[in-house]
Order: C-alpha cells, then sequence, then structure tokens
C-alpha cells in the first residue's frame, strides 16, 4: 500500500518507525532542502537535534513558526563551496533548485511540464564540511535539492553514518556521481525507498555496482523517483 493511501496517523506512526534506524535519540541530523519542515518534524519527534538548511523565505517563516527555537535553521543552501548561488524559484515551492539542467530535463520528460521557474534569486550557499565544523557530524542527512545532490556532495570531505538522496529518472548521471564520491568517501553500503514508501527495498545492503545497475535498469519511467540511502 502506498504511503500517501494510510491514513495520516497510521503515516506518520511508520515515517518514525523508518527513520529510528539512523536518528538516534538525542543524535544530529542535517536536512538539507528542508522546505515546509515535514521531514524535520519527524526528525525531533524522534528526540534529534536538527539543522534545516532552506533559502526560500515562506519555508524559513514556516519553518520558524514549527518549531521556533527547537530547530537550528541556516538561511541558504549547501554546495561544494561557500559564498553565493542563483537559486531558481519554482511556481510550486518544492521544486524550487540551483539546477538549470534538471529543470530542462524535467519539463522535457513530462514530469513537471505544468510549472514554472520565473524568478532567480540570489541565496548564500554553505557547505557540508562547514556544517560539520559548526553543528557536529551528523547521525543522518537527508539532501532533497532538487537536481543539486552532485554539488551538495562535493561539498563534504569524510563520510558521515547515514545520508539519502533524492532520484528520479531524468537526473541519474549526476545522482550517481553523487553516490560515487560517498563510496570513495568510504560509505559504501547503499539501499533505496520507492516513493514515498519509506520502506528499504533490499533485504540486504548493496555495494556500488548493486547500486548503480538498479539506477540505470530499464524499468524507470517518469513516474519512477525515491531516496538511496548511503552509510558508513
Amino acid at each position: 500500500m502506498a504511503l500517501r493511501a494510510l491514513p495520516a496517523r497510521f503515516r506518520r506512526a511508520r515515517a518514525l518507525r523508518f527513520y529510528r534506524q539512523f536518528v538516534p535519540r538525542d543524535g544530529l541530523c542535517f536536512d538539507v532542502g528542508a522546505n515546509m519542515g515535514n521531514r524535520t518534524e519527524l526528525f525531533v519527534s524522534l528526540g534529534a537535534r536538527v539543522v534545516a538548511v532552506e533559502p526560500q523565505t515562506a519555508c524559513i517563516e514556516t519553518l520558524r513558526t514549527r518549531f521556533g527555537d527547537g530547530v537550528t535553521i541556516v538561511e541558504g543552501v549547501a554546495g561544494p563551496t561557500p559564498g553565493q548561488a542563483d537559486l531558481l524559484v519554482a511556481s510550486y515551492h518544492t521544486l524550487s533548485t540551483l539546477s538549470r539542467e534538471w529543470i530542462e530535463r524535467v519539463q522535457a520528460s513530462g514530469r513537471f511540464a505544468e510549472f514554472s521557474w520565473n524568478e532567480t534569486r540570489q541565496v548564500p550557499m554553505t557547505t557540508l564540511d562547514a556544517l560539520v565544523q559548526e553543528h557536529g557530524v551528523p547521525d543522518f542527512c537527508k539532501i532533497d535539492v532538487e537536481g543539486f545532490e552532485r554539488e551538495v556532495i562535493a561539498g563534504l570531505s569524510q563520510p558521515l553514518p547515514a545520508i539519502s538522496l533524492e532520484f528520479d529518472v531524468e537526473n541519474r548521471a549526476p545522482r550517481l556521481e553523487a553516490l560515487e564520491r560517498l563510496h570513495a568517501l568510504g560509505m559504501t553500503r547503499f539501499n533505496y525507498s520507492q516513493g514515498e514508501s519509506l520502506r528499504l527495498e533490499l533485504s540486504r545492503w548493496t555495494d556500488l555496482a548493486g547500486i548503480r545497475a538498479f539506477l540505470l535498469g530499464p524499468a524507470h519511467t517518469v513516474e519512477t523517483f525515491g531516496d538511496v540511502y548511503a552509510v558508513n
């Protein structure tokens, strides 16, 4: 059964059970691309400290309203180097991105053909290394940045206990590069969840070759998306 088909209380309970395997009580989570804080809320409920990275003003205001001082909010994006970046603001907030290439691909595939990216706004950029230096090594780092995953991972120079990256059919090559970098850093075991199932599909974690074979598999369509998990 799809996660969205479950009653809300069961969806939340299932999500909490899923993330508990990555998020210890009193642990630390980075929520990179926090948006309105749906994943942040789960991490807080699990007893973790959360650093939420988010560049969009309306989303930042929502995070402040929802969590107050209970969550550290970093106003900006994560990328390969500190500095400034051009955020391509979407007509729907979950689709704002720093990757023009991703926009071109998802519009060409028809996945998000009805949306537009007509505004560009300059935002601060930090790196995962800088976040680690300031806040500590996270037990879990969730990255949901609409095609900018490779660049986010380029700003990391050490393995983390666990990381998740979104995948879709349009942007497989750059995401594979991100996973290859994680592997080079020492994160050598991989798994994935389909859509919003919040269920690991593999009963046993696979290696880089195994996750590459999945991501490049011929069965993927424009409806295919989910998250890849990498652990140290």
